[in-house]
């Protein structure tokens, strides 16, 4: 069975850009239009990853390929900011986890207590912030799975997420990281010989994963940035005196693709590189 372990719809909350967070969403995407998108496409099961909510679940509870999952904005216990997957976690688990959230060893317990799979999301981005030596320790020391093809995240972070994951026994995850519906589906996770959600989710915990499909590339955040602005546009007619911005939109992605390029490198260098890894491994 398959499924896209990175979704996330217009219940993720406010962009994190300055100025933009007050009126710009993470995301516009319908959660019943995220499942037809994602059975379209070939989903075998359903589930959405929103930025500490689960208000999409109502109008997709009913299904029965469906289950719930959350990506958990937390701390490291070195104070680093941090995306957390947490799948097929119940309504009452959300509670705690959002009270949790800024305590990392109380959130580690709890999840181990409640046998629940989680995952450190795009591992060598940028995108949560500054990283610290010890983050990967507790990574390795802690963490059942990583992410190891997002595909929002560049090739390189990709892969070295996957060589880290080789490194330190970890289960492979993968996910579209999908703000937008363009990019719903093109990168999921496989479970073998699962009949249903449950079976999947045991699967997953087993480590019985293969990940498959897209990284990201510069045409396609370059496409979703620009699309979630025309999304802020409809939705408010004030903020159509941002668009002459739109026009920006590609300089500012490359930009950010060259910090991502530089963030990845410089930490997988510093966290695999010692190690007994092919050069080939660390080719762009």
């Amino acid at each position: 069975m398959k499924c896209d372990l990175h979704v996330h719809t217009v219940h993720s909350g406010m962009c994190t850009v300055p100025l933009l967070n007050r009126i710009c969403r993470e995301s516009y995407n319908d959660p019943r239009e995220v499942y037809e998108t994602l059975k379209q496409r070939g989903m075998d099961l359903v589930t959405v990853t929103d930025h500490d909510s689960i208000d999409a679940v109502e109008p997709l509870r009913r299904h029965a390929d469906f289950f719930l999952s959350e990506e958990v904005s937390c701390r490291t216990s070195s104070g680093m900011r941090l995306h957390m997957g947490v799948y097929g976690i119940k309504e009452r688990d959300h509670i705690e986890l959002q009270r949790r959230a800024e305590d990392m060893p109380s959130l580690l317990a709890y999840l181990e207590e409640r046998d629940l799979l989680f995952s450190v999301n795009h591992v060598f981005s940028s995108l949560t912030g500054r990283r610290c030596d010890a983050d990967f320790d507790e990574f390795a020391a802690r963490f059942p799975a990583v992410e190891t093809l997002n595909g929002a995240m560049l090739e390189i972070a990709n892969r070295r997420a996957a060589v880290l994951a080789s490194q330190t026994g970890k289960i492979a995850i993968g996910g579209s990281d999908a703000h937008t519906m363009a990019s719903l589906g093109w990168t999921y996770t496989k479970v073998p010989g699962a009949r249903n959600a449950s079976e999947y989710l045991a699967g997953l915990k087993q480590g019985r994963t293969r990940v498959a499909g897209e990284s990201g590339a510069y045409w396609k955040l370059t496409r979703a940035v620009a699309s979630i602005g025309c999304l802020l546009m409809r939705e408010r007619r004030s903020a159509l005196v941002l668009l002459p911005l739109l026009a920006a939109v590609p300089l500012i992605t490359l930009v950010n693709f060259g910090l991502e390029y530089a963030f990845a490198h410089k930490w997988s260098r510093r966290v695999l590189w010692n190690s007994a890894v092919p050069r080939s491994d660390f080719a762009v």
